[in-house]
């Protein structure tokens, strides 16, 4: 009876694979044979086009986002650290056009993955997470970017 089941299990995954073979021979050659689709450079034109305006192109090869991660995860450790006074966090204010360095104690929590947020006396200052430039631990650099 063990044998019986196998063989069925085979059977079924062997079917759905041709299924899914001949589903996509059906959609390369019904799409290949569209008018203007023919045309390999159209093809490549309007593929770009679609990958473009879903956004996922932009999304999958965004040579930024590993930076983005690594600062925000190191920027949560130092959040979480029951010696957060001893880190200070640079970052660059495009208004004034200089740096500035803060104490990481006055950093109250991360925002949506995209702001510090610092409770400085009685207001608070949102600093976006990639304006940060490095991030030091008793005056020497723990995280700066390549």
């Amino acid at each position: 009876m063990e044998i019986l089941d196998t063989a069925k299990h085979y059977f079924w995954s062997l079917f759905s694979v041709i299924a899914v073979v001949f589903f996509w021979a059906g959609v390369w050659d019904g799409i290949g044979y569209l008018p203007y689709l023919e045309n390999p450079l159209i093809s490549l034109i309007v593929g770009i086009v679609i990958l473009a305006s879903s956004g996922l192109i932009f999304k999958e090869f965004n040579p930024m986002e590993e930076t983005e991660k690594t600062v925000t995860n190191i920027l949560r450790k130092v959040t979480n650290h029951s010696r957060k006074h001893e880190f200070h966090i640079k970052y660059f204010d495009k208004n004034k056009n200089k740096h500035f360095l803060l104490n990481a104690r006055t950093l109250h929590t991360i925002e949506k993955d995209a702001f510090l947020v610092f409770h400085t006396g009685a207001k608070e200052l949102f600093i976006p997470i990639n304006r940060v430039r490095e991030v030091l631990h008793k005056g020497k650099t723990h995280w700066k970017p390549n």
